[in-house]
């Protein structure tokens, strides 16, 4: 993947992670994402802060969605 792309990626996963957390009553968790220091308008750095950055904004994302399915309980469905 280019940088290009990658700063692409980056700026939809951004996006996603805002709007999940407008649409929702839950925030992801943005402690690794924010150590990293880059944002999806920092071009100039490197590919591989992207990669990192996407890499660990995906994980918030995901973690937060796989907390909140589990918490919510099953429902039995009538046959």
């Amino acid at each position: 993947m280019k940088k290009q792309e990658l700063i692409h990626l980056h700026g939809l996963l951004a996006e996603v992670c805002n709007h999940y957390e407008l649409r929702s009553e839950n925030t992801v968790d943005h402690t690794a994402y924010d150590e990293l220091g880059v944002q999806p308008t920092s071009i100039h750095k490197s590919k591989t802060d992207h990669k990192e950055a996407v890499f660990a904004l995906a994980e918030g994302i995901t973690g937060e969605i796989t907390i909140v399915e589990d918490e919510q309980p099953i429902s039995a469905t009538a046959d």
